[in-house]
């Protein structure tokens, strides 16, 4: 008998998880992406969630790495890879000492500061003075974003920190994403292997949902060209900060006594 999760609320959450980072992964970005393992982390371990995912990723990956091919910025990889391996040795070294709740309340913090990053962006909807590349800014978002991908595949918020204000061309800010973060995911691989995630139940279960992933990255990518922004990201993000509010909440009790 393959062994499954069996719990139906974990499919309730995995399967809109799945969906809705395949959307990301294909070209829609935002909110969408970081949601995966905050959302599956209602019904179990966030460190479960995440390895569960992980294959997903990689499948993910391969399709947009196919669809957003080429085109990358060599400069910012080469600043912001180094640093991102940096904070995936940091994730793997401390992932003994913090408990769940501690992750549960991480996730909730840093997507409740997500969520207020975009309201504030919302907020001040003027020209900014493009900035140029820096390699200690690049570095250290780096080290952020290899971190908090290495805890629950959310470095995206880093990495946007440190790429959005040097105003690159669509193609390529999405192209450069693309490979940053299609290279952080195969590196990802080991110390997961090493903490023992990748069991028959997390792989099968993996399996079991990886069809979604390539259909929901290529419908990302149409959806991209068809769907309204002003009415997919105030969902998203409204979606993200009720999950958010839970999160902190179940961290806060898991925490206090």
């Amino acid at each position: 008998m393959i062994p499954l999760i069996s719990d139906p609320i974990f499919y309730a959450v995995a399967v809109p998880a799945v969906i809705l980072v395949g959307l990301s992964k294909g070209g829609l970005g935002g909110a969408a992406g970081f949601i995966g393992v905050p959302m599956m982390a209602l019904a179990t371990s966030p460190v479960q969630a995440a390895a569960i995912l992980l294959p997903i990723l990689l499948l993910m990956d391969a399709v947009s790495l196919w669809t957003w091919r080429g085109g990358y910025d060599r400069t910012i990889l080469a600043q912001t890879i180094p640093g991102s391996l940096v904070g995936i040795g940091l994730g793997w070294l401390t992932a003994a000492i913090v408990s769940a709740g501690m992750v549960r309340l991480m996730l909730g913090v840093v997507a409740i500061v997500f969520v207020g990053r975009w309201l504030y962006t919302l907020a001040r909807r003027t020209g900014h003075i493009r900035q140029q590349p820096n390699a200690a800014k690049g570095a250290f978002w780096g080290v952020v974003s290899g971190y908090t991908s290495f805890v629950a595949h959310a470095g995206g918020p880093p990495f946007q920190v440190y790429t959005l204000p040097l105003r690159l061309d669509p193609r390529v800010f999405t192209s450069t994403g693309v490979y940053f973060f299609a290279f952080m995911n195969v590196v990802k691989l080991v110390p997961y292997f090493a903490l023992g995630q990748f069991d028959r139940t997390n792989l099968a279960t993996s399996l079991l949902l990886m069809p979604l992933a390539p259909l929901a990255t290529l419908a990302g990518a149409w959806v991209v060209r068809r769907m309204r922004p002003d009415v997919f990201y105030p969902f998203t993000y409204g979606v993200m900060a009720l999950i958010a509010a839970k999160l902190v909440w179940d961290g806060v009790s898991a925490i206090l006594p």
